[in-house]
């Protein structure tokens, strides 16, 4: 039986043209090479936003209303219910956050080395889910006596090289700082009366310029010492599904809204990337589209030559999936070898770039999803050429 395959698939394989399959699997393996390789470097790069200390801001942007004189003038800077729910409508707004500011006088002191500080202070809260970094003792239950704080990173440089050199005072590093002991000093506008709470700085942000609280302390220190208990807030915190998208600077600029520090310009850099990836796979995809269609032609082409065989075999008794069975054979050894050089392909190229992200401490995204994807294109096609294969097999076989 053996001897007999080997016979039809010798009778078959004489009209096979080398220079087609070889041009088949070059073309899919430009195509394929391009697609995994601009996959992967995504991958990679996107790994650069998602560290906290990236140079990239991903996903957040902290907007408030341009201040003007007008603005200054009738105490118009706060964001109104209606202006909070178009900018949830956005179709580029994942969720919004709201700051809750101290609607009340605060305080804070501190003593270094003898020398004591004492400093007029504003505190500030977000919902949880929006820091950069979770504290294990994050928290507040009313009764508590010690509360957390969430510093910038911003502000400890600048006490650190603009206020402790100046003033002798001792520099502090962020293990330090997060020992000294606070105090708070929180005053009621009604009657005067001020109490004094224990505070220690637990974390320390790059997101949020702020010195933040939990948002249970501030909803109750303001229930408690605030007069206005309703105030609206000033600044919202913001996470975009599209960083960099022209229609978030657009928005802004016609609701005449601000973003703290660069964030819109560093999304750019993100959203310009992904549309190149985008292009790019898409040129990929076309090269390995039109490799199909190349193997294609040149399978029609070859059944049309071995037509009058095709007929014969059927005469002596085999059936279509008989026959196609050895162009199967030949286009899945092919598609497999296509596949083994693209992944060699992406790992030489991925070695290229990952010198560079080693240097900025930023570890690459692993290989397994690029892989897959290209394992998934790669069976895709090759279902697409199975289907053809028998497809003309059975009109060739049967003279249609």
């Amino acid at each position: 039986m053996l001897k007999r395959n080997n016979v039809v698939w010798r009778l078959l394989r004489r009209n096979v043209s080398v220079s087609q399959i070889v041009g088949y699997a070059l073309a899919n393996l430009v195509g394929l090479s391009i697609v995994l390789t601009a996959i992967q470097f995504y991958n990679d790069i996107n790994q650069v936003w998602e560290e906290e200390d990236s140079f990239f801001s991903k996903d957040y942007l902290i907007i408030s209303k341009r201040v003007s004189g007008v603005n200054t003038l009738f105490g118009n800077t706060a964001f109104s219910e209606r202006d909070i729910e178009d900018i949830k409508s956005q179709p580029w707004t994942r969720k919004v956050g709201k700051f809750t500011a101290a609607a009340f006088d605060v305080r804070a002191s501190i003593n270094l080395g003898g020398h004591g500080v004492s400093s007029a202070l504003f505190l500030e809260s977000i919902p949880d889910d929006f820091f950069d970094i979770k504290p294990d003792d994050w928290g507040f239950t009313p009764g508590q006596r010690e509360v957390p704080i969430i510093l910038s990173k911003d502000y400890l440089a600048l006490y650190n090289f603009g206020f402790a050199t100046t003033r002798g005072l001792p520099q502090l590093s962020e293990s330090t700082i997060g020992k000294v002991p606070l105090k708070l000093y929180l005053s009621r506008a009604s009657d005067n009366a001020t109490e004094v709470y224990a505070a220690r700085i637990v974390g320390f942000s790059s997101r949020m310029n702020t010195i933040a609280v939990p948002q249970d302390f501030l909803e109750w220190a303001n229930d408690r010492y605030a007069t206005d208990k309703n105030k609206m807030p000033s600044r919202l915190i913001i996470e975009v599904n599209s960083p960099g998208n022209p229609d978030i600077t657009s928005y802004l600029e016609q609701n005449n809204y601000e973003v703290a520090g660069d964030k819109v310009d560093n999304g750019k850099a993100s959203y310009f990337l992904s549309i190149i990836t985008a292009v790019v796979v898409s040129v990929g995809i076309i090269i390995c589209i039109l490799a199909f269609f190349i193997l294609m032609l040149s399978i029609y082409l070859l059944l049309q030559k071995n037509k009058e065989k095709l007929h014969d075999l059927m005469l002596l008794g085999y059936s279509p999936s008989q026959v196609a069975r050895y162009y199967y054979q030949l286009v899945g050894l092919v598609n497999v070898g296509v596949l083994a050089f693209a992944i060699i392909i992406l790992l030489v190229a991925t070695m290229l770039w990952r010198a560079p992200l080693d240097e900025l401490g930023v570890e690459g995204a692993s290989l397994l999803p690029s892989i897959i994807i290209g394992v998934v294109i790669v069976g895709i096609i090759t279902i697409g050429n199975f289907v053809a294969i028998t497809r003309n097999v059975k009109n060739n076989f049967y003279g249609k």
